[in-house]
Formats: C-alpha cells, sequence, structure tokens
C-alpha cells in the first residue's frame, strides 16, 4: 500500500510540472480566514452584519418549489433579468442606462477576470494602485501578462496625472480604496478620463457607503467601466454575484469571453429580490454608516489612533501600544492579540505603507463592543521593551 501511494505521488507530481511555467510559479490569491467554529467575532472580510432582504428567501422558496423541479433547467444564459433589474437601479444616477450596459458576473472577481481576459496580456499592461486589491495581480500572473503599478504615498491622494500618463491598456482602481477605505472624488476620475486613453476600471465594491459614485460618469466616458458586488452592502456574498457597467462595446467584448452559464439560478433569483428591495438596504447601509463612523470617532479621539476618512464598511487605523508606540511590530502584537481573543481582523504585513495599520471590518455594535473591549485590555498589556 505505501508503495502504491508513492506511485500516485510520483505521478502527481510528473503530472504538476506539465503546468504551464507561469502558473508552476503563481502565488494564489489568500482571502481572509473563513472559521468554522462558534464564538468567533468575525471582522476581516468586510462581509454585512446584518441578513440580506426578506424577499431574498421567499423567492428562494419560490424557486425551490416542486422539490426543486427547476434546478434540472440550466440557468438564463445572460442572467437577463437581473441584467434589467440592476439598469434599474441605478437609473437615478444614470437615466439613460439598459440591460445592454450591465455583465452580470459570478461574484465582481469574476467580472475582474472577463476584463483581463478581454483586454490584459504581456504587451497589454495591467495598472492599478499600491495598496489596492490584491486579487488584480494574481489575475494578471494567470492570463501571463504585464503589470504597470502605481504607489501612493501616505496622503492616498489619487495620482491622476502618474495614472494619466500609463501605458497600460486597462487601469483598475478601487474607490473606495481597500484596503483603507478611501474613496476618490469624481472630479479627480474626470481628469483620468479626460487624458488617460486606456480602459479605465472603476472598482466600486465598497461604493454603497460612500457619499459619490462614478456611475454618473459612464454617460461621458467611453472608456470607463464600474465593477459592484452584491456581496457587501447586500449581504450576499455567499451569492456570489457581482456585476459591470459600462456601453455596450465593452459589455459585448465582456460576453464574449464569459462562460455561457456563469451565474447559477438561485444566485439570478436571489440577486433579483434583493436589488428590487431598495428601502431595506437603505436602512442597512445607514446602520453600517452610523458604526463606522463611531468607531472612528473613538480611534482617533479616544485611543490617538491615525485612521483614515473610510467611505466603505471598514476602517483602517494605525494602533498605538501602552507606551504610544505604532509601526509594524505594534500592529502585529495588536492583531495577534485578537486573534488569541477570538476576534478575527486583517493585517497586511507586506507593504510599508499598510504593515503598520489593522482593517476592521464594521461589524454589529455588540461586536464592535466587544472588539473595543478587547483592545481596551491589550493597552493594558505591558509593551515589551523595544
Amino acid at each position: 500500500m505505501i508503495g502504491e501511494l508513492g506511485v500516485i505521488r510520483a505521478d502527481m507530481s510528473a503530472s504538476s510540472s506539465l503546468a504551464l511555467p507561469h502558473i508552476a510559479k503563481l502565488h494564489a490569491y489568500t482571502p481572509g480566514i473563513q472559521p468554522t467554529e462558534a464564538g468567533w467575532v468575525k471582522l476581516n472580510t468586510n462581509e454585512c452584519p446584518y441578513p440580506p432582504s426578506p424577499r431574498v428567501a421567499e423567492a428562494l422558496r419560490r424557486e425551490l418549489a416542486d422539490e426543486g423541479a427547476a434546478l434540472r433547467l440550466y440557468p438564463n444564459p445572460k442572467s437577463s433579468g437581473l441584467r434589467a433589474a440592476v439598469a434599474a437601479l441605478h437609473a437615478r444616477d444614470h437615466a439613460a442606462l439598459t440591460a445592454a450596459n450591465v455583465c452580470i458576473g459570478n461574484g465582481s472577481d469574476d467580472i475582474l477576470n472577463l476584463l483581463i481576459r478581454a483586454y490584459v496580456s504581456n504587451d497589454a499592461a495591467a495598472g492599478f494602485t499600491l495598496p489596492s486589491y490584491s486579487l488584480y495581480p494574481v489575475l494578471v500572473e494567470i492570463q501571463n501578462g504585464r503589470t504597470n503599478v502605481i504607489e501612493f504615498d501616505r496622503s492616498l491622494r489619487l495620482p491622476v496625472d502618474r495614472i494619466t500618463a500609463s501605458t497600460a491598456r486597462a487601469f483598475f482602481l478601487t474607490s473606495p480604496n481597500a484596503p483603507t477605505g478611501v474613496a476618490f472624488a469624481n472630479a479627480d476620475l474626470e481628469r483620468v478620463l479626460a487624458s488617460y486613453r486606456g480602459l479605465l476600471v472603476v472598482d466600486e465594491a465598497y461604493a454603497p457607503f460612500a457619499t459619490e459614485n462614478a456611475i454618473p460618469l459612464l454617460a461621458r466616458y467611453p472608456n470607463l467601466v464600474v465593477v459592484r458586488t452584491l456581496s457587501k452592502a447586500h449581504a450576499l456574498a455567499g451569492i456570489r454575484v457581482g456585476y459591470a457597467l459600462a456601453r455596450y462595446d465593452i459589455i459585448e467584448v465582456l460576453d464574449r469571453v464569459r462562460d455561457s452559464y456563469n451565474v447559477n439560478r438561485l444566485s439570478q433569483v436571489a440577486a433579483i429580490a434583493a436589488v428590487g428591495d431598495v428601502a431595506y438596504y437603505d436602512g442597512i447601509i445607514g446602520r453600517v454608516k452610523a458604526t463606522r463612523d463611531a468607531f472612528i470617532t473613538e480611534c482617533r479621539d479616544h485611543r490617538g489612533w491615525f485612521t483614515y476618512p473610510s467611505q466603505s464598511n471598514f476602517i483602517f487605523t494605525e494602533p498605538k501600544n501602552a507606551r504610544g508606540e505604532s509601526g509594524p511590530a505594534v500592529s502585529l502584537a495588536a492583531y495577534q492579540f485578537l486573534v488569541a481573543n477570538k476576534i478575527l481582523i486583517r493585517h497586511f504585513p507586506s507593504h510599508a505603507l499598510t504593515a503598520p495599520f489593522l482593517r476592521i471590518s464594521v461589524g454589529t455594535d455588540a461586536e464592535m463592543r466587544v472588539l473595543s473591549e478587547t483592545l481596551d485590555a491589550w493597552l493594558k498589556v505591558p509593551a515589551p521593551a523595544p
């Protein structure tokens, strides 16, 4: 038996060596920890702390009637009903938007993958800022493409001139930014769009929590793509639905490279129900923003921690220890203390700008109280001598 297992392992090793060279060197995207046991306060993956609209469960029950007989059929290949619902949702920001301006994906990550598949290669670079969503470089590496990276300084001001001068075929910009939560004004985005010759992809995963979004700019700039998700504000991370808004010709390109049935029946049904319940989600978003703003005030005023002005559903703060010190070692110590007390947040040690900070998803008021009490306990632990 041991010999047979040895042969199997040898065969597997030989098979993996057949992978393309750039895939063999690929470092996969690392998502936030997803605990499988109870008792954790989970503030690490920017999920909504509240349940989705009751209309979602109702719609799913209807779809699963008759012992789920509908599941034997393929889903609508273009998610046509959902495209129309998304266009209607955003009519208040862009009255001329129609279903022809919408592409639906298996989460916004699927949309990002389609954009890179269609527009990026070794001869046509993808641009993005750093720090930013860490999936971008992974998708580019999978495509065996080339990157054009523009680094932020601590001010987090949008480097308009550097982006407009970029030779990237497509430039990916998270607004509000991940992981800092800082949003970029439409006036600055317009300065980029007026001069940049490539495709500007504004990744608006967190825009429902912001004061402004880029959707109104679609009417004036043909090289703009806005990407959204239902995982954050709409509390449907487990459903996996995202979408792109753009001119018809860009949507048509994405449909060429999209899997024929990329969004399943249940996801389409749930998403249509969710985007139709605007009043419910306006209430949820308001609650998250109120909790977010209260915690930012606590970090700044009560603790004296530098904290970026967030327009997302998370906070990016620079902790200080009991001696008033900050830096990568301090943020790591705070992170480890929280994990030891079953509170999950995120720490990004691989970049000089992010290493001194912690990213904290906004939870319920009760969860944020537990976090605050645990941080108070951490501050009472004597800091190690320098």
